[in-house]
């Protein structure tokens, strides 16, 4: 209603705790005409839908015209801070339910005052009561809108108080105090101009960190100390001297691999002129061994997991120096839980939408120190792992390394989700599958299109080498590991892309992961080839070798698709059987046609 009469956009806003510690009533309108009547009708004095009136909407702006742009966006505030008010008085009628722009509990004599935000102000309402047993006279206050800032109001709720704790769960670094903290100071400076109130800034709650009765107490009888700094973190261990060492190497969990034990000479590789393709030799399963682990035991994995199976396998084929930069997920998540880490090797974390952009980065600097003479100690293979979700939202990234040929390694683990954060659908997830955003019942089978071929929107680049692995054919995964390194140093990007098992939210026995990853090799839901210089080579043809399996095989291994064995899902089966042969059979042709 608010967002109708200003014409600004509004957020609504409430911390983590209420969704994941508290379950409450929800109280909903019998009437729904009894909120549209609320509303009101509003018909937008513009729309994009109205081709008599065609508009243009974000057009190129500068000054003098952009300046006075942003004054009436400042109108627009002004004008929403006189009409909110009304706005929440309105809602209490139809409701019920009486929001103020500000709270405030035991806060008319108070000496003391907390300023806190969500769910930490019910919890030090508590602890208020406890510290006035003590004969302390403390209050506590918090504000429910942000943007207006209900200056105003604050400052009246504060009148009679001597000292203000204000705290933030952020840090406005350089600014001396949390954004809340400053807001607060500015509010008292204009409504409290005849006398002074003591602002202390205190930043707690990071990461989660929970907020107890207790902490708030602490608070309290801490601010009363004629000692309080006017600033400080609140809940960190300092150290007894008041000094933080200085930034230095943690201790090493695992030892550091050199150059020469990652170097056992377990392949090698030579690029043929003629044939236009890197030829692997000396690639012996019974060699694997020799090459340590650079992921290194002791990481958090769920049983059964494929990543660092993969990793490993992947790491096989590489010799010399690496370098990992992972995204965000699983992956990451599991092997690097702050201060340890499960690396033996440099390894850097980034974000799915620029993991790629900043190893290119990287590998730039690196070649760039080389040049300069800076780093003489040999060569240095660059990887970007990823899962799928990485290669959805990373996407534009990932295409940007291409186009600019950097020489790097993609590869991303598909376990066919979202999974660590509860398996949402990914582009990868297969047709059919159940997942937290695709539901099995009367109106729905599970996701409803089928995956994203990956591996040939990155053909499609036109990089010099793409590939897809599986654990099931470890043989083939590390001699293509070893290509992979030898094209990146050579001659420029380089994606692999390995079928990665996921027991938790595949729903299957973690101890049979490889058989259900060779069933869907032998599907071919995910067929085993590579792209050289544009050429595609089919690795392993399970028609040739009459191990051909239908895909409800595979899909029936599964939890998250066993579903659709039952007769009324055989439609789709049908489509996924479908499209499955049509892209194994249009990857074949290729194969057999090299010009294709």
């Amino acid at each position: 209603k608010l967002a109708e009469a200003v014409s600004l956009p509004i957020v609504i806003a409430f911390d983590g705790f209420f969704t994941s510690h508290q379950k409450r009533t929800c109280l909903v309108f019998e009437n729904d005409q009894d909120v549209l009547d609320y509303l009101g009708s509003k018909p937008p004095a513009f729309s994009l839908l109205d081709f008599e009136h065609p508009i243009t909407i974000g057009s190129y702006m500068n000054e003098p015209d952009i300046q006075n742009n942003k004054y009436n966006i400042h109108l627009a505030m002004e004008q929403a801070n006189e009409l909110l008010p009304s706005i929440l008085t309105q809602f209490s009628t139809i409701s019920g339910r009486k929001y103020e722009l500000c709270d405030a509990y035991r806060h008319e004599d108070a000496d003391i005052l907390l300023l806190l935000l969500g769910s930490s102000y019910h919890t030090a309402k508590e602890a208020v009561d406890l510290v006035r047993n003590k004969k302390i006279k403390a209050g506590i206050i918090t504000v429910h809108v942000l943007r207006p800032f209900p200056g105003k109001e604050l400052a009246t709720l504060c009148k009679n108080a001597k000292t203000i704790i204000a705290c933030d769960r952020q840090d406005s670094y350089g600014g001396h105090g949390g954004n809340l903290s400053i807001e607060l100071r500015a509010a008292l400076q204009t409504y409290h101009t005849d006398r002074h109130i003591h602002v202390l800034s205190r930043v707690y709650g990071l990461g989660g960190q929970d907020f107890y009765v207790e902490d708030a107490v602490q608070l309290i009888e801490d601010a009363m100390s004629e000692s309080a700094k006017s600033f400080s973190y609140f809940g960190i261990k300092e150290p007894l001297d008041g000094v933080f060492p200085k930034p230095s190497i943690p201790k090493q969990f695992f030892a550091p691999l050199s150059e020469q034990e990652q170097s056992p000479s377990i392949t090698s590789c030579h690029y043929d002129e003629d044939l236009k393709k890197m030829i692997v030799s000396s690639c012996q399963t019974a060699e694997f061994t020799r090459m340590p682990n650079r992921l290194a035991p002791g990481h958090a994995a769920c049983p059964g997991c494929g990543i660092p199976v993969n990793v490993n396998l992947l790491l096989k084929g590489i010799e010399g120096n690496v370098i990992l930069l992972f995204h965000t997920g699983c992956g990451m998540v599991v092997t690097t839980g702050y201060p340890k880490t499960s690396f033996r090797i440099p390894y850097l974390h980034n974000l799915f939408q620029n993991g790629a952009a900043t190893l290119s980065g990287v590998e730039a600097a690196f070649h760039e120190l080389k040049r300069r003479g800076e780093y003489p100690q040999g060569d240095v293979t660059f990887i970007m792992i990823s899962g799928d979700g990485g290669m959805d939202i990373g996407m534009g990234s990932a295409l940007g390394s291409a186009l600019r040929n950097q020489h790097i390694i993609m590869f991303e683990y598909d376990n066919g989700g979202y999974m660590n954060t509860g398996y949402q659908l990914s582009y990868s997830t297969p047709k059919g599958a159940k997942s937290a955003t695709s539901h099995i019942g009367k109106y729905q089978y599970g996701k409803s299109f089928f995956h994203k071929d990956t591996p040939q929107i990155m053909a499609a680049a036109n990089i010099p080498y793409i590939a897809t692995v599986a654990e099931s054919n470890p043989v083939d995964f590390v001699k293509k590991a070893a290509k992979a390194a030898a094209y990146a140093k050579e001659f420029g990007t380089v994606y692999l892309k390995a079928l990665s098992a996921c027991p938790l939210n595949w729903s299957d026995p973690p101890n049979l992961e490889r058989q259900v990853i060779q069933a869907a090799v032998d599907c071919c839901y995910f067929p085993l080839y590579e792209i050289e210089q544009g050429i595609t080579t089919l690795n392993y043809d399970p028609q040739a070798k009459n191990k051909k399996i239908p895909v409800l095989d595979w899909l029936s291994m599964m939890g998250r698709t066993k579903h659709l064995k039952e007769d009324c899902y055989q439609e789709i089966v049908n489509d996924i059987q479908a499209e499955t042969d049509r892209r194994f059979a249009r990857l074949k042709a290729r194969f057999e046609n090299p010009m294709l």
